[in-house]
């Protein structure tokens, strides 16, 4: 696999090596062993699947500490452009974000350290998208910034007025109204 390494510390993009021949193909698409190599410890406890129209968009959504999650996320039928933001106290790269295109064709992962919002946008008719984590979701430690936030500068490559957004999605506040309650280390 190959790693390649982000703007903002500690998010990486994933490249597995795909063995293609005339059946299909074929690629490990997680090793503990070499992802602690590449990564760093992680522990991941919980994977979760969601399917979603084209025009979806999700998140920016994180956990609240103590129940932070960090995120190995891949698109596993159609694309979608996955965007992490740091929320991070004292990081360098507080409020930049970092987008990469996962599709089912590039067999991309993005792992997204905990203290950064994640969504997605969905840019193909549908698409499942899975993820691991290495916390339980919580719901009492539900969080996430406005996915609408124009300051964040992201070209979410649809339009955001014509998206389909959950409600819960669209009360989240802009990054600007929002007191991280995670810090940089």
């Amino acid at each position: 696999m190959e790693i390649i390494k982000t703007a903002i510390p500690g998010a990486v993009i994933i490249e597995p090596k795909v063995f293609y021949d005339a059946r299909g193909y074929f690629f490990e698409s997680f090793s503990q062993r070499e992802f602690e190599k590449a990564v760093g410890s992680v522990h991941f406890v919980q994977d979760n699947e969601s399917k979603s129209s084209g025009g979806v968009m999700r998140g920016l959504h994180f956990q609240r500490p103590p129940f932070t999650q960090a995120k190995l996320v891949r698109c596993v039928e159609g694309a979608v452009l996955d965007v992490c933001v740091d929320i991070r106290k004292g990081s360098p790269t507080y409020g930049r974000h970092v987008s990469v295109e996962l599709t089912a064709e590039n067999h991309r992962q993005f792992f997204v350290p905990r203290g950064c919002a994640h969504g997605f946008a969905v840019l193909s008719p549908t698409a499942i998208f899975q993820y691991k984590c290495d916390n339980y979701y919580a719901p009492q430690a539900d969080g996430g910034i406005s996915i609408l936030d124009a300051s964040l500068g992201i070209d979410w490559r649809i339009d955001p007025a014509a998206a389909l957004l959950s409600e819960k999605d669209t009360r989240h506040p802009l990054l600007a109204d929002f007191d991280s309650p995670f810090v940089y280390e």
